[in-house]
């Protein structure tokens, strides 16, 4: 598996495995979970991605479940999650309605539940997951300085900032952010021509992809989109979720998609992506039919 340098000290694998939907699954027991964490690491996949409001706050112990049970596992991986969002649950229990929140007090309160959770001492990153509108930039940035100076978090970043946003943290802030974790698939595809991967390619910071396989969606296309993911995934003994992961592999920005299967067979086959050929005429045969397939075809002048 192909590693990549995020920063001068931090290092993750290519792809990424995304555990949103870990507390969805009909087995939530320590040893199933275990078993995709060790599908996983068998591929060199050593990245996993989580987050405070996964499973509705429940998401950061189950995993946790196995790093208690396995103490050694956590220096064999790197630890990715986010903060920043309140939803009326048994955690928040006085919300009334969800909201964002990247207040100093409850980013800090959140990074210890996450570390609690998950029987860790520090993160490997920290992610705001999702832009607030009512953000104090110079509260939020000092903030994640603070965590970053006590080593609880070794590294920073975003999720879902536009441009605009991800600048306006940084200003406020002097440790780096180093990554900004955005959709982007072959069914959500104008962060490609929308400047938000230009920016993150003019300022040379890595950017991670969620739902790369569009919820699921690519995988049930049938048009022309699924015939050409189809006809390429036969040609290549592949199936067709690796050569839609594979589309987003290939760009030259190097992005980083984030799996999140709960499917163990399916796990077993995400590094099957990186085994696939895509030149370029390939993928704007791929660009070309998901644009055919949606509103607005896009053809060459």
């Amino acid at each position: 598996m192909e590693r990549l340098n995020f920063s001068s000290s931090s290092n993750f694998s290519r792809i990424i495995y995304g555990m949103w939907r870990l507390a969805n699954d009909a087995n939530t027991s320590t040893k199933h979970i275990s078993n995709k964490v060790n599908l996983c690491l068998d591929q060199g996949i050593t990245t996993f991605d989580q987050a405070a409001v996964y499973g509705l706050y429940t998401a950061e112990a189950l995993f946790g479940s196995v790093l208690k049970e396995t103490p050694s596992l956590r220096h064999k991986i790197e630890i990715v999650s986010k903060c920043g969002i309140v939803n009326p649950s048994d955690r928040y229990s006085s919300a009334t309605f969800s909201h964002y929140d990247t207040s100093r007090e409850h980013i800090f309160d959140s990074v210890d539940a996450s570390l609690k959770n998950m029987s860790t001492d520090y993160l490997d990153l920290l992610l705001i997951h999702r832009q607030d509108p009512y953000m104090d930039h110079l509260e939020t940035g000092k903030a994640l300085d603070d965590l970053v100076l006590s080593g609880k978090v070794k590294e920073v970043g975003v999720s879902n900032f536009k441009p605009w946003d991800y600048r306006l943290l940084q200003s406020g802030m002097k440790s780096p952010l180093i990554t900004n974790q955005i959709e982007m698939s072959l069914a959500a595809t104008d962060a490609f021509t929308n400047g938000d991967l230009a920016f993150h390619q003019e300022e040379k910071t890595t950017v991670m992809a969620w739902s790369p396989l569009g919820g699921g969606k690519l995988m049930s296309n049938n048009g022309l989109l699924g015939k050409a993911l189809a006809k390429i995934a036969a040609n290549q003994n592949v199936d067709m979720a690796a050569v839609a992961v594979a589309w987003i592999l290939a760009h030259p920005a190097k992005i980083c998609p984030v799996m999140g299967t709960n499917n163990l067979d399916r796990i077993a086959k995400i590094s099957d992506a990186m085994k696939v050929k895509m030149d370029r005429e390939t993928w704007f045969e791929l660009y070309t039919a998901a644009f055919n397939d949606g509103v607005l075809p896009w053809r060459l002048p």
